[in-house]
Parts: structure tokens; C-alpha cells; sequence
């Protein structure tokens, strides 16, 4: 299983790119399997915000890896908050 770290993180398209807008993303998971109309845009800011992106295999070992029950296309691990 994806080692996921144990910090806040938001899981889903909406929030993720929300919080790369934002400047609050540390890391970027991004599912392998994921619609390209997903992909795209995150793929797209990442670069624009000098972040890695980190490929997941699968929709459904990201989700699982979050500790949710359905599948996730991307999940961003946030910066600490201070």
C-alpha cells in the first residue's frame, strides 16, 4: 500500500486544487487511472507552482491510502500551518 504521511491533507479534485492555488500543497498525488479532464489541469498548476507530481497505480490504492472508502483521483498532503 502507498505509504501516506500523517499530516492534514485534502483528498478529491476541488480541494486539491484549491490548495495548490492557494500555496498549501507539500505533496501531490496524483492516480495513474485518473480522467484526463482531472489530470490535466493538475498536471498543468503543479508545474506552474514548481511542484513533483507523485504518480499513484490506482484510483482505488489512493483512496484506500487516504483511509477513505471510495477511490480518489488526486490528494494533496498540506504544508504545515504555523
Amino acid at each position: 500500500m502507498l505509504p501516506m504521511p500523517d499530516a492534514p491533507k485534502v483528498v478529491g479534485f476541488k480541494q486539491s486544487l484549491r490548495a495548490i492555488r492557494d500555496g498549501r500543497a507539500a505533496v501531490v498525488y496524483l492516480a495513474d487511472d485518473a480522467a484526463d479532464k482531472v489530470r490535466s489541469p493538475i498536471v498543468a498548476l503543479c508545474k506552474d507552482n514548481g511542484l513533483a507530481v507523485t504518480a499513484v497505480a490506482a484510483m482505488d490504492e489512493l483512496g484506500q491510502a487516504c483511509g477513505i472508502d471510495i477511490a480518489a483521483s488526486v490528494a494533496v498532503v498540506l504544508t504545515p500551518q504555523e
